[in-house]
């Protein structure tokens, strides 16, 4: 354990992923398919054989904390660890060529689930695999959340800790000459401990969250296995579940096979993403004592809630008297109404955490509502995002929450000029700096949208096309691809497997790496990145 805290945090990420290789090669070699369990178990040797070289090179070498060295490790994650995890895809599908497999593997580590090829052509393997690289993708981001971004106060940590190092406290009386200096623990800057060091923390912080993760993954694989899901596409709908990835080896609506049911369960593990509070290690994002009013679920529920009120109420009139599968009477259309408000409420969370399932009364809900394609409104949820520091994407809930904390206390400045806002300390904070640097975020995120925009419309991509394709790569929900219809290109493919009718594969090669690009800044989130062009990280 001492020598492996003393490798760079590259290397021990490497030496993971060639782990995780061994799984989808002994699952292949129990299915008969021999040689991709060759592939991935000679893929896996290889490498582990790599990154124990690669630590035995770099194991005595000084360690830099530096917040640059920090952002480039989970650039390289995002954008330089899939080159490895690819190589065992692309053999095991020799006509799809790297450049797709690169592709592949970058959209499931950002948990965006994107995905180039069609699931029932894919083998079951690479499907595991896909899955594996999601969940460790999410894990990753759960983990980095405390080790990495709050050290450098981004990641929607900006907005909650103290501005300018200043005391936010008023004081009657002058200060002690011996008060303790009160430090935050894991974040602090100034912390020149163990903790200081991101190998350390990044492992301090892996400890207390993989039993949570891993157990509540293997708590809702056996769920689904019981209301009768097949064991892989339970595994996957579990790991796509915590991970938010979306990823599955089936097409079509989430609970296809376990029925209503088990999307309840699906629901109910998707609130994790909501809020750091059900994850170890989020004391600093606790806005709020109690759990009812914690802005980030109150926001959440609220948003979910309207949502699936406006999809019931629209046209509500009208179909009183007529369900949406024709049936007539009190009982049947009160059946569908009920229905239809389940597939609002439950593509309603999907969506906000950029998971990006589909109900199976979503076709229901559409219909009840009369919204032929309610695509924008579903992208309007994966913009908005889940909780900060989870695997969720989106701008995030609590920045939402403190611009709207924002503009009610602007408001109420306007008709009570003389009026004090109150709310206490974190109140105070988040109406203040917190909404001042939300609406930074905000406003970058936009531009970050724009900006990929014009180079998707680049190669002759219509406007509606590359928006969708925009706005999911940058929040992270590839699903969303499919909210909306869209206008395949055939200008590409990923080789026998692949589905360029489903508005990713046919994309033409720039497009993809624009795309991917944008994949990696809304997972890393643009400020972290933008870190990297001060001067003030790259000093000695």
């Amino acid at each position: 354990m001492t020598l492996l805290l003393r490798l760079p945090l590259i290397v021990i990420l490497g030496g993971i992923g060639a782990l995780a290789m061994v799984l989808p090669g002994l699952y292949a070699h129990a299915l008969d398919q021999h040689k991709i369990g060759s592939i991935f178990l000679g893929a896996a040797g290889l490498f582990l054989l790599l990154a124990a070289m690669l630590g035995l090179a770099t194991a005595d070498r000084a360690q830099g904390t530096r917040a640059s060295s920090v952002l480039l490790v989970m650039l390289g994650t995002m954008a330089g660890l899939p080159a490895m995890l690819a190589v065992p895809f692309a053999l095991s599908l020799p006509d799809t060529g790297f450049f797709n497999a690169w592709w592949e593997m970058v959209s499931c580590i950002t948990t965006t689930g994107a995905s180039l090829y069609a699931p029932d052509l894919l083998p079951a393997p690479l499907h595991l695999w896909r899955s594996l690289v999601g969940w460790l993708g999410g894990l990753f981001m759960l983990v980095a959340a405390i080790a990495l971004l709050a050290p450098l106060r981004v990641g929607g940590f900006e907005i909650m800790t103290s501005p300018y190092g200043r005391s936010e406290r008023f004081e009657h009386l002058p200060r002690s000459g011996n008060e303790p200096l009160i430090l935050t623990p894991l974040s602090h800057p100034a912390y020149q401990t163990e903790l200081y060091d991101p190998v350390q923390r990044a492992m301090r912080a892996g400890r207390a969250v993989l039993p949570v993760y891993a157990g509540l993954t293997l708590l809702m694989w056996m769920l689904l296995l019981m209301l009768g899901e097949p064991g892989l596409v339970a595994l996957t709908r579990a790991m796509g579940t915590l991970s938010t990835s979306g990823i599955s080896p089936v097409s079509g609506p989430a609970g296809q096979g376990s029925g209503i049911t088990g999307e309840v369960v699906i629901f109910l593990f998707l609130i994790p993403a909501l809020s750091r509070r059900f994850w170890p290690g989020g004391g600093e994002l606790k806005a709020s004592e109690s759990w009812n009013d914690d802005p980030e679920l109150r926001m959440a529920a609220g948003v979910v809630l309207l949502v699936s009120l406006a999809l019931f109420v629209r046209h509500f009139a009208g179909a009183v008297g007529v369900s949406p599968t024709g049936a007539k009477g009190i009982v049947d259309t009160l059946d569908s109404a009920i229905s239809a408000a389940w597939g609002g409420v439950f593509n309603g969370l999907s969506y906000l955490t950029t998971t990006g399932w589909n109900s199976v009364e979503w076709e229901g809900a559409r219909s009840w509502s009369g919204l032929s394609s309610p695509g924008l409104m579903l992208a309007g949820l994966a913009m908005m995002g889940g909780g900060v520091a989870t695997a969720a994407g989106g701008v995030k809930l609590l920045r939402v929450y403190a611009l709207a904390r924002h503009s009610e206390r602007e408001l109420d400045r306007i008709i009570h000029p003389s009026s004090v806002g109150g709310g206490g300390l974190m109140a105070r904070r988040l109406r203040r700096e917190g909404a001042y640097l939300a609406f930074i975020f905000f406003m970058l995120f936009a531009s970050s949208i724009a900006v990929t925009i014009m180079l998707i419309s680049l190669q002759r991509i219509e406007f509606d096309s590359a928006t969708i394709l925009s706005i999911a790569s940058l929040t992270n929900t590839g699903q969303l691809a499919g909210a909306i219809p869209l206008t395949p290109t055939f200008q590409g493919s990923a080789g026998m497997a692949g589905a360029p009718w489903a508005g990713w594969a046919g994309l033409p090669g720039f497009t993809k790496a624009v795309l991917a690009g944008a994949m990696v800044v809304g997972r890393v989130e643009t400020l972290a990145i933008l870190a990297l062009f001060s001067p003030d990280y790259w000093r000695r």
